[in-house]
């Protein structure tokens, strides 16, 4: 059941038991008593109805009326003084119905303080009145049922229709993650893709003239890239995109000695579960990006370590450009951005990205300029 449909079942529900305690009465008012009686009841019964809907509804879209203190005040009136006019045990059937309304308005302690009292009087009044124990104790005894009724029932329609509009923000939430990710895999799939692409075309032009068979050899590995990079494509956009650290150190070392600079790789015997080590493949992708597309490096190396139960990697280059020096750039080319550490944080583009990547596997990121001139980017990530 959709919230539309549990209030209006609410407001049938109230109205029902509403109409109920003044009906039977009204309708042997109006084929006995006088027109001048029944006069003056349709106008009590107006004053009591009209204030008592208008609470309900104010109870069923959780708002307050500015006027709230003087509509409750007509309802009281309305509900008490029609017993000083010659309405005898008037109070028997509207004091059960304003129950509801003071139990919603009111912060619910001082209410349930209000209501208690209202059964107590309303006993107190029909036993001085009848003198009868049981049936004055029914009667007071349906305020409080009543007052929870219609307590319980608008809440549970107020809470049906939060339920609802909290599956509709996680439902936005998801949707939003996914756009995300499919964002950041995009972004630091294809930047390292298109990297290679422009690297090996450059390099295939250049040996075009002078040597034939070794630039067909770089087009075809460029033609390579290309399709694995369409086929990134096509997992990022299913959801599934398994890289290791293993195959990507290979392929970062494979791409930088090509690229004529020199890679130095010593990974440590350690085996990272599943996510820390997709993080810590990212990690290369994203540093290999980075120094192929803004450093001037001549040497590179790719490190792993165990410390105590987490695996450290740390990817160092030279050849920082001097405009460099202070700030490192987005590996995608959009520009200059931040990414010193800041109390483990980073700032910028991809590198933001690998610092989020590593937030959800419970580890961090560090990166910025060595004292020789280079740069140095960090991962740590539980083993």
């Amino acid at each position: 059941m959709n919230s539309t449909s549990a209030r209006r079942l609410g407001i049938a529900l109230i109205v029902l038991v509403s109409i109920g305690y003044t009906i039977i009465p009204l309708v042997v008012s109006l084929a006995t008593a006088s027109t001048s009686l029944n006069t003056r009841l349709l106008v009590a019964l107006t004053a009591f109805y009209w204030p008592h809907f208008l609470h309900v509804q104010q109870a069923f879209t959780g708002t307050r009326s500015r006027w709230l203190p003087s509509t409750l005040a007509v309802q009281v009136v309305a509900t008490y003084l029609p017993e000083a006019l010659g309405f005898t045990s008037w109070s028997a059937g509207t004091a059960p119905l304003l129950a509801g309304p003071v139990l919603l308005l009111l912060p619910l302690r001082w209410g349930g303080v209000l209501v208690m009292t209202m059964a107590a009087v309303e006993f107190w009044w029909l036993q001085g009145i009848f003198h009868n124990v049981t049936g004055s104790f029914f009667y007071a005894l349906t305020i409080l049922i009543t007052g929870a009724m219609i307590y319980v029932v608008v809440r549970l329609v107020r809470v049906t229709a939060e339920l609802e509009q909290a599956r509709a923000d996680l439902a936005e939430a998801a949707v939003l993650k996914e756009r995300l990710r499919i964002s950041r895999d995009l972004h630091d799939g294809l930047g390292h893709s298109l990297t290679a692409i422009v690297l090996k075309g450059d390099l295939a032009a250049r040996l075009m003239d002078r040597d034939l068979p070794a630039a067909k050899t770089e087009v075809g590995a460029l033609v390579q890239v290309a399709r694995e990079a369409a086929q990134e494509v096509r997992q990022v956009a299913r959801g599934y995109r398994r890289m290791t650290l293993a195959d990507e150190v290979h392929r970062a070392a494979a791409l930088l000695e090509s690229s004529g600079i020199g890679c130095q790789v010593n990974l440590a015997e350690i085996t990272p579960s599943r996510e820390p080590d997709e993080a810590l493949a990212w990690a290369v992708r994203e540093g290999v990006t980075n120094i192929l597309r803004h450093s001037r490096a001549t040497t590179c190396s790719i490190t792993t370590s165990d410390r105590a139960g987490r695996t450290h990697l740390e990817i160092v280059n030279n050849g920082l450009p001097p405009d460099d020096a202070q700030t490192a750039t987005d590996p995608v080319g959009d520009g200059p951005v931040g990414a010193q550490p800041f109390g483990g944080g980073l700032v910028g583009g991809g590198l933001v990205g690998l610092a989020e990547r590593a937030a959800q596997v419970g580890g961090t990121v560090e990166a910025g300029r060595t004292s020789e001139g280079g740069f140095r980017l960090t991962m740590e990530v539980p083993t």
